[in-house]
């Protein structure tokens, strides 16, 4: 949230300075990036090499966060991106003033993608050539995920259950969430063949921890050319649909045994309804009629 905050601050800001990165903050207790703070970052745009990052403001912000939270410390910094550029990694050296192993993220605010999370965390390692030149810093690809505490978990569902569609039924959700995740295995599976083609085409390196992933994933696919698997499967997704479609059946009975339900106690209502004006009517009626012959004895003992 606060990043989205950032990014949204430097948008609508009339001067925009150039603010393409932050750091992160963690409570020792638990290995989770709670909050962030945004850093002053300038470069050259001609020179990619030539950039400034106002490390006496992280001192000075730091100190004021462990005033306020005094178990808070600085584990990596945080960029708009959307990819690495040439000076992240010199970025991170500084970083690691504030802590020996910084963590690198890269956080696409307006991203367009809809399936996959728009985050990417890396870790720098110190890489030996085959060749025998020096080593140098690469990043290296760590995994992330995107969560909240239960507390903030609580207030986004009080928040919600003004806008939530009713009508969005748990198997839809369910169906929808599948949808999304084989959108998401598709997109994994693409990025494999481009990374396959770039290797067959020498553009890059080949990494062996990648193919011996690569070769468990199609050890760990079910042969579908034995009878016995084939069948198994048929009978756990026959089985799966008969629940479905039971459980459908069931809640389409209970909505159509509610509809008339309603339907029934709308009818008494307004039929009590009417029959209460009625009564109503009937009193205004029989007060009329009494007031007219009172005034009549009343005329006529005026008259005596």
């Amino acid at each position: 949230m606060s990043i989205v905050m950032t990014t949204l601050q430097l948008s609508s800001s009339a001067l925009q300075p150039s603010l393409p990165l932050s750091a992160f903050l963690i409570t020792i207790s638990q290995v989770n990036v709670m909050s962030s703070f945004a850093v002053p970052f300038e470069e050259d745009e001609r020179d990619p090499n030539v950039w400034f990052v106002d490390h006496n403001y992280i001192d000075d912000f730091y100190r004021l966060c462990r005033k306020v939270n005094a178990r808070e410390r600085i584990v990596g910094w945080y960029s708009t991106g959307p990819k690495i550029k040439v000076t992240d990694i010199a970025i991170n050296e500084l970083f690691k003033r504030f802590v020996p192993d910084p963590a690198f993220v890269i956080v696409e605010v307006n991203s367009p993608d809809d399936v996959d999370i728009p985050t990417k965390a890396y870790a720098s390692v110190e890489v030996l050539k085959d060749d025998g030149s020096p080593k140098i810093s690469e990043f290296m690809h760590l995994q992330c995920e995107i969560g909240a505490a239960e507390a903030e978990e609580i207030g986004v569902e009080h928040l919600l259950r003004d806008v939530k569609d009713v009508n969005i039924t748990s198997l839809s959700q369910q169906v929808t969430e599948k949808i999304f995740s084989l959108r998401a295995l598709q997109l994994r599976l693409v990025e494999a063949h481009e990374y396959l083609k770039d290797v067959i085409a020498h553009k890059l390196p080949i990494n062996h921890e990648i193919t011996q992933l690569l070769q468990d994933v199609f050890n760990l696919l079910p042969n579908l050319d034995i009878d016995a698997i084939i069948r198994a499967f048929t009978l756990q997704t026959n089985d799966m649909m008969l629940v479905v479609y039971v459980t459908s059946v069931v809640r389409s009975v209970l909505a159509l045994h509610a509809l008339i339900n309603n339907k029934v106690s709308l009818r008494e209502a307004e039929a009590k309804a009417e029959e209460e004006q009625r009564a109503k009517e009937d009193e205004k009626k029989a007060e009329a009629a009494g007031g007219g012959k009172k005034k009549e004895e009343e005329e006529q003992k005026s008259k005596k």
